[in-house]
Parts: structure tokens; C-alpha cells; sequence
């Protein structure tokens, strides 16, 4: 299938349009994720992938309307078309290749300068590859994304401060709780936000109270284990809020696992919920003791290096402009890729016809030595076409058919 930009849509909610409860009916865990790219194929979707973070949720891929795409999304959440159409976004072409690269750099993330979203960039494309549905296209712009992503992150100062949820909500906590080496801290939920929570608030507190509670006890015991913190069943969720005075939400459920009635201490509880959906009810926030923070809020609160790492972003957009004309050149080669295999297929030819003539007239004659020779001088020649194509701007078009025609070689496309 010939590789066309103009096809090529992203659909999505953020942030930005929508909050995390509304983001929440729109979030895919594993499970979802998966039943949208089946249900991908049942549509006969050449290539799509899925991105859900606690930022947005966005749906990428080929197809001849967008509007497929939101079919996708909505019919494995809980999310209605109706809602979506009226928050989301849809870009396509050029502008979806310029979204993905900005969101890809952390230029789009809550946090500015945010590079969590690669992780999931990487594990989305690998899912999809595996499920047969990541073409030459996707797959090469994914690794473009990545390269500029980490070309931003070496050669930029955008990522320096708090430029994670897990980064700023540790921040939150230092600034705002006394003693916070002396607290009880109880971290439910082991995901990735959960893990790279605990460890800044290891190196950043150097609090040894840490509590774990995941519903899966094994995947707890494998992070306490590592930084001789303790571990409790999810039976003991109550009592061990009860007893603590932080409490760090990062669960990956799609409903809420904190109530009031689990909180039944009158001391004062700081609860930072950093999940999509939210997993802390909102009847919680109506007790006097507790302060509840969701990372929406996070997001709000600026650290001291945030303005700093604004002046970065014209740097990064320098990169990003960058890597996406290194990716259209590759897609300009791919664009003329039939016509130079088409040519060296038939320059091939005359040269396996003359070297079988010259080994029957003439005795001696060396044929690996000038198989060799003609091997190079065929790759030159069609290195230079293939120059020639991507680099004339006008009349590319032009010099394709004239090649084609001078070596006839429209029957072999």
C-alpha cells in the first residue's frame, strides 16, 4: 500500500479541554486497549495505536475518516461520541505528525517537559506491532518521535525541576507537610506512577515509614524488597490510612477505591490522588481533617525552574522541525521506493544478460570479479536516480515517468 500522509488522523482528549473526570470515562487500561485494536481489525484498519496517560487518551492511525477512529475509543469506554465530539480534537496530515512530536517531547504534557509519555509511546507501538497493526509508516514515525524526545532531553534544559506527576506530587508533599522525614507515608498502588513515586520520595524525604498496599501483594513486595519498605494486604487498607499522614493514590482501577467511610482518624490526612480515573470519591473532600489533591492540581503549581524551562521551548521546536524533515525526506524515499527497485530490477537484468554472453565468448572470464564491478556501478546509478526524485522539487513527478518510460518499466510495477 502506497504511504499517504493525508490518511494518517489522531483523535484524542487532554487535559487541556477536559477534567480528569471526564478524561476518565475516556481512559483505556490493557483490557481496553487491546479490545480496541481487535475491534481495529474487524474495521480493517491497516495500522492504529493507543496512547492513555493521566494527560489524555489519543487514538492514531490510518483511515479514510476520523470518525472511525472515535467509534474505536468510544466503544471501549465509557465514554459517549456525543461528549467526545464536543471536547476532543482530531488533527491529520502534517498536523498530527507535529502533535505527536510535541507530545512525544513533553511540549504537550501537564507538566511541562514531562518525558513519561515515551515510555508509553514505546509500549503502545510494540503492542500494536505485535498485533499486526503498526505499518512502515507508524513505526518509523514512533522512532523519529523518540529520537527527537531524547535530542530534547540531552541538548535542552526542558526537563529540569518537576516535570513529572510523580516528581511534583513529592514536591507538594515536602512543601507542605512538617517533618515530613518523621510521617507516616502510605503509597496505594504500585503502577509506574506509583513506583517513581516512591523512589523520589525516598531520595527526597529520607523516610523509612513507608507503607505499600497493592491489590496484587507480589508486585509491592518486589519494591519494598528493593528499598526495605513495608509491605500490607489490600484487606488492610483501612486501618493503615487510619494510622498514616500521606496518603499517595496511584491505583490503575476505573472506580474509586477510597471512600469516607475508610477514613474514620480525625487527625490531619494529605491525599494526593494521581489517578485516571480519579480513585479518591469526592465525598472525601467534605472531611475537615483531609486535604485531598488530584493531579490536576499538581499541574497548576509551578515549581521555581518552570520558567526557565519555557525558554527552552524554541530550542525544542528547532528539534522537533528538525527530526520531521529528516522523517519526510525518508518518506519522499519511500514515495519513489517501486520505481528505484523497479530500475535496479531491470539494470540487473541487462547485466546478468551481458555477463552470460561474455562467459561464453570469452575464455577466462572472470564473472564474480565483474559481477561485482557491475553490482557497484548499478547501486551508483540508481543512488543517483533516487537522488534525483527526492531532491527535484518540481518536476519529480515528471523524472518518474520519464525514467519509467525510457526503461520501460511500467510492467514491472
Amino acid at each position: 500500500m502506497q504511504l499517504n500522509a493525508l490518511d494518517f488522523f489522531i483523535i484524542g482528549i487532554s487535559y487541556k479541554n477536559s477534567n480528569a473526570e471526564v478524561r476518565g470515562r475516556y481512559s483505556l487500561d490493557p483490557k481496553s486497549k487491546l479490545s480496541l485494536l481487535t475491534k481495529a481489525k474487524e474495521y480493517s484498519i491497516e495500522s492504529v495505536m493507543a496512547i492513555s496517560t493521566c494527560n489524555r487518551t489519543e487514538v492514531l492511525g490510518f483511515v479514510k475518516d476520523p470518525e472511525i477512529l472515535i467509534d474505536l475509543l468510544c466503544d471501549v469506554t465509557n465514554g459517549s461520541k456525543e461528549e467526545f465530539k464536543k471536547l476532543a480534537y482530531t488533527h491529520s496530515g502534517s498536523t498530527a505528525i507535529k502533535h505527536l512530536f510535541k507530545v512525544g517531547s513533553g511540549l504537550e504534557s501537564q507538566i511541562l517537559g514531562d518525558f513519561e509519555i515515551i515510555g508509553q509511546l514505546k509500549h503502545s507501538a510494540a503492542i500494536s506491532k505485535k498485533e499486526g497493526l503498526l505499518n512502515t509508516y507508524l513505526e518509523r514515525l514512533i522512532t523519529s518521535v523518540i529520537r527527537a524526545s531524547k535530542k530534547i532531553k540531552t541538548e535542552t534544559s526542558l526537563s529540569t525541576g518537576a516535570t513529572s506527576v510523580s516528581f511534583a506530587s513529592v514536591q507538594y508533599i515536602c512543601n507542605n507537610v512538617e517533618n515530613i522525614n518523621n510521617k507516616n507515608i502510605l503509597l496505594f498502588g504500585t503502577g509506574k506512577i506509583g513506583r517513581n513515586t516512591c523512589e523520589n520520595l525516598i531520595k527526597q524525604t529520607k523516610n523509612s515509614q513507608i507503607t505499600l498496599i497493592n491489590r496484587t501483594k507480589n508486585k509491592a513486595e518486589k519494591i519494598a524488597g528493593k528499598f526495605n519498605l513495608k509491605v500490607k494486604d489490600i484487606s488492610d487498607l483501612s486501618d493503615e490510612i487510619n494510622k498514616t499522614d500521606v496518603l499517595v493514590v496511584a491505583t490503575g482501577a476505573l472506580e474509586s477505591t477510597v471512600s469516607k467511610q475508610l477514613i474514620k482518624n480525625k487527625a490531619p490526612l494529605l491525599i494526593l490522588d494521581l489517578s485516571i480515573p480519579k480513585n479518591v470519591s469526592e465525598d472525601v473532600s467534605g472531611l475537615d481533617n483531609v486535604r485531598l489533591i488530584h493531579l490536576d492540581d499538581l499541574s497548576k503549581i509551578t515549581d521555581k525552574t518552570f520558567e526557565s524551562r519555557k525558554k527552552e521551548i524554541p530550542k525544542a521546536l528547532e528539534i522537533i522541525d528538525l527530526v520531521i524533515n529528516e522523517f519526510e525526506n525518508w518518506l519522499e524515499t519511500r514515495k519513489y521506493a517501486p520505481t528505484i527497485r523497479a530500475l535496479k530490477s531491470k539494470l540487473t537484468d541487462f547485466k546478468n544478460l551481458e555477463l552470460e554472453n561474455l562467459k561464453k565468448k570469452k575464455d577466462g572470464f572472470n564473472y564474480e570479479h565483474a559481477e561485482l564491478i557491475s553490482d557497484n556501478i548499478i547501486q551508483k546509478i540508481t543512488n543517483h536516480f533516487a537522488h534525483h526524485l527526492i531532491n527535484e522539487n518540481v518536476t519529480g513527478n515528471n523524472s518518474e515517468e520519464l525514467i519509467k518510460k525510457v526503461f520501460n518499466l511500467e510492467k514491472t510495477l
